[in-house]
């Protein structure tokens, strides 16, 4: 964890162990649903082994948004970050190992420690500029480029995600992802 914050932005080490040390261990099962839509998010995570999820259900099918693996930092980040209800699921997708910490203690943190304030501030840039680039190449890109682009990625994910999952993240149906996925190793 040290070393992935320090990679985002360098903080001073007694303030970093005093930071981590707050975080609190935790080991789940897959499918364990950490938010549910209409839950407000009380904690962010960092993934030490493991991934998730987060998906919104429509007319009960899952359309999933996002993954999270290590390591990494996930939640639902806006519910999170305004402690407002969440408008999705976060649900581990593997057995997963990570590290979580309470909203009322990463405020304290950002009050206290500007070089904390500063490492999420860089980390929400970051998310931002992905969201972006997701969002371009939802709309820009066609279904087999989201694919190429997916497996250049994250194609560690194959192992861990279902192909249904993975299609609905890149918003492909099923049957074509499976088609370029038989091209891809043909």
């Amino acid at each position: 964890m040290k070393e992935f914050i320090n990679n985002i932005h360098h903080i001073n080490q007694d303030v970093l162990d005093e930071y981590i040390n707050q975080w609190v261990y935790k080991k789940v099962s897959k499918k364990t649903l950490l938010t549910s839509a209409g839950q407000t998010e009380r904690f962010i995570y960092f993934i030490v082994k493991g991934a998730c999820k987060s998906y919104y259900l429509n007319n009960g099918k899952e359309h999933v948004m996002f993954f999270g693996y290590e390591p990494s930092f996930c939640g639902v980040i806006e519910s999170f970050l305004t402690q407002t209800p969440s408008k999705y699921y976060l649900e581990t997708i593997s057995d997963c190992v990570f590290y979580r910490l309470p909203y009322s203690v990463h405020e304290e943190y950002l009050k206290k420690h500007r070089e904390i304030e500063r490492l999420f501030r860089i980390s929400t840039e970051q998310f931002l500029v992905g969201i972006i680039e997701r969002h371009h190449e939802l709309m820009a890109l066609s279904a087999k480029a989201r694919f190429l682009n997916f497996m250049d990625r994250s194609p560690h994910l194959l192992r861990i995600a279902s192909q249904k999952d993975i299609a609905s993240y890149l918003r492909i149906d099923p049957t074509n992802f499976s088609k370029f996925m038989n091209s891809e190793q043909g």
